[in-house]
């Protein structure tokens, strides 16, 4: 028997790196999933090649209506919604704060933030009317410490923290978990990439060879903490917070002496 055999899961931002992995995980291990994105190529295209035990739900995670929607579509494919995870997120073009602009901040949190919210709010009587479930909200080591040029994006993700907690309390005696995971540097285009307006990426910005574990993270490595939280295994976890970054925030390691 699978760990999500009869559960439905959704996930946002689920044709990303991070995203695509998990919906594949839960798939594999026997959910249905819907593909909460705003691709809606990528987003059908990944639903057709998981076959029937999957759909894709047009999402944009800063509109209640388009939240609705998607929570529709999970009942009504399949009957019941049971996980939330809410991993969808953008990063700002790096700038110091002076020279960031109002409307990158907003548009961050908006997306961030908001899309957090709003997707446990509408979430929320779904996992009720399903005799409980789970929510993960996929925040950042960025939430956990400064980062110089990504004021907004480092908001955003503190802002999340405080919020499952928030949520953990208010929908515990539901049967509702609520946790939140933060990854470090993950090996996908979020990171490799510049955000649109930007020549620098995140991962510009950091070296893995001071890590305790001296590599890039995979977004495999990120899935299998998502899938652990996410199950009976995690019954009583809640409102915790879980660190998934090499030993990013430990600082450097201790270098090994050679003979």
């Amino acid at each position: 028997m699978n760990r999500f055999d009869n559960q439905t899961v959704l996930v946002t931002g689920g044709t990303g790196g991070q995203g695509s992995s998990h919906v594949r995980a839960f798939h594999a291990e026997g959910a249905n999933v819907v593909i909460g994105d705003i691709d809606a190529e990528r987003g059908a295209a990944l639903a057709d090649e998981l076959g029937t035990r999957a759909r894709f739900a047009h999402l944009d995670v800063t509109d209640e209506s388009s939240w609705s929607a998607a929570v529709q579509t999970a009942e009504s494919a399949f009957g019941a919604l049971n996980v939330l995870v809410n991993n969808a997120g953008v990063q700002n073009p790096p700038a110091p704060i002076e020279n960031t602009d109002q409307a990158t901040w907003s548009r961050i949190l908006d997306i961030n933030l908001t899309g957090t919210f709003l997707g446990i709010k509408v979430a929320a009587p779904a996992l009720r009317r399903a005799a409980g479930g789970t929510i993960v909200n996929i925040a950042s080591t960025m939430g956990l410490g400064g980062t110089a040029h990504y004021a907004p994006y480092v908001a955003s993700k503190w802002a999340v923290r405080g919020l499952t907690r928030t949520a953990a309390l208010e929908l515990g005696r539901d049967h509702i978990r609520v946790n939140t995971i933060h990854p470090g540097v993950i090996a996908t285009s979020f990171i490799q990439e510049p955000a649109a307006g930007a020549t620098m990426a995140i991962a510009d910005f950091y070296s893995p060879e001071p890590f305790a574990i001296p590599r890039l993270g995979e977004p495999t490595d990120v899935t299998r903490l998502l899938l652990f939280l996410t199950s009976s295994d995690a019954s009583f976890i809640t409102g915790s917070e879980y660190v998934i970054d090499g030993g990013l925030l430990l600082g450097p390691a201790l270098q090994t002496e050679t003979a």
